[in-house]
């Protein structure tokens, strides 16, 4: 008998040796996430977006993780292309078993994004893709985007733009998604505001390869009074260098989406326009406790000002960091309902995805450019909360053909 409960004990102390052995490899086993992101181009706003996720991926994982476990996040380059994002999203899935994907910038990249997601059931936290489309008509169940969509940004800028004099406007956008739903966006709600407004021209130069004197001297022509401008990056600096040579810009009134963040405006350095209407990101004015709090902790980090894309990666690692608590799974019908109203503090607030079109309400600053010790700067600025540009319930459902 002795020997019988010896045994016993001894089988007893062995099975807890391997059960303790397989519970520290489960505890130290990571999550992992797949993050596409067009690092090879457009670094002024990707390089500051791998900032911001990899400041917030530190700070979850220094506090635990999440379900015992470490985030780990595994970063791949769409060079821009679809196809090759699509090709990459594949790799990350069935090779690499990630939970779940997150990023991307450009919208055709998005869109085509949102499609595999929906056709392979995996979960997409789109970051900085703005075509209304992502959550809208091309939503679904799969698919989640964190900043405001161009209707929402227009509808920020409408509210300033329809108390100009101006009645004669044109616009000038690149031509692919992202700019054809801006220009869509701004043009019905500014019109809800002031019927008598009249679009005289419309300018659609391809995507990174404006002829700036073409396209200038085409809005000329049309002799408007305000212009909505959608181009960003180095369409932008042509832009605006071309317009001021020309004196485009002395006579007539310019609203300007995404003007105002520090990744287009702070290269033109003393070049800047001055009294645009824009969205963008005042970093160096915000005083509240949130947005303190994350700027000491990225100074101190990276030795660097954040940009808007710095916000934007940090507020997509907490977005699935918030949404794997409260899933408690990675189990993706359980990650879908998990983010489905989740809401949470950031930077700029409280940011909440909404049940009905998975769209966040992460708003955007709207403000005047200026000029200050020659560089480019935000003035008369005010936060816009998401929540309060998004179209109603019953709105949506017919977006989204519901």
């Amino acid at each position: 008998m002795k020997a019988t409960k010896m045994i016993m004990v001894m089988f007893m102390m062995v099975s807890m040796v391997f059960l303790g052995a397989a519970s520290a490899a489960f505890a130290g086993d990571a999550i992992k996430i797949g993050d596409i992101q067009t690092y090879s181009q457009l670094t002024s706003f990707t390089f500051p977006y791998r900032n911001g996720w990899k400041l917030a991926l530190e700070e979850i994982n220094k506090a635990g993780g999440v379900m015992g476990k470490k985030l780990e996040v595994i970063s791949r380059d769409d060079s821009g292309e679809p196809g090759t994002a699509v090709t990459v999203a594949e790799e990350l899935v069935r090779k690499d078993k990630v939970a779940l994907l997150m990023g991307t910038y450009l919208s055709n990249v998005g869109l085509a994004l949102t499609d595999f997601a929906k056709r392979n059931k995996v979960l997409f936290v789109a970051a900085e893709p703005l075509s209304d489309a992502v959550t809208w008509a091309d939503g679904n169940r799969y698919t989640f985007r964190l900043r405001p969509s161009v209707y929402m940004q227009a509808a920020m800028l409408a509210v300033q733009a329809s108390k100009f004099p101006a009645k004669r406007w044109a616009t000038i956008a690149p031509n692919y998604a992202f700019g054809k739903d801006a220009i869509a966006s701004f043009k019905k709600l500014l019109k809800a505001k002031r019927p008598d407004v009249e679009f005289v021209a419309e300018q659609w130069p391809a995507l990174f390869k404006i002829n700036a004197g073409a396209e200038i001297q085409a809005l000329m022509l049309a002799k408007p009074q305000a212009i909505y401008n959608v181009t960003f990056a180095s369409d932008l600096a042509k832009f605006v260098r071309e317009g001021k040579l020309r004196g485009f810009f002395d006579n007539v009134k310019v609203v300007s989406l995404l003007t105002g963040e520090p990744e287009y405006l702070d290269p033109l350095k003393d070049e800047a326009p001055v009294g645009w209407l824009v969205t963008g990101y005042p970093w160096y004015a915000i005083k509240t406790p949130a947005h303190t709090k994350f700027l000491n902790a990225y100074r101190k980090k990276f030795k660097d000002y954040p940009r808007t894309g710095s916000v934007v990666g940090y507020n997509t690692m907490y977005s699935v960091y918030h949404m794997l608590q409260k899933a408690g799974s990675t189990d993706t019908d359980k990650m879908i309902e998990a983010m489905e109203g989740l809401t949470f503090d950031s930077p700029f607030g409280p940011i909440t995805y909404r049940k009905i079109d998975h769209q966040s309400t992460m708003g955007a600053y709207v403000g005047y450019t200026a000029l200050k010790n020659g560089k480019g700067i935000m003035v008369d600025w005010a936060y816009a909360d998401g929540k309060d540009y998004l179209p109603s319930d019953d709105e949506v459902r017919e977006l989204r053909h519901e």
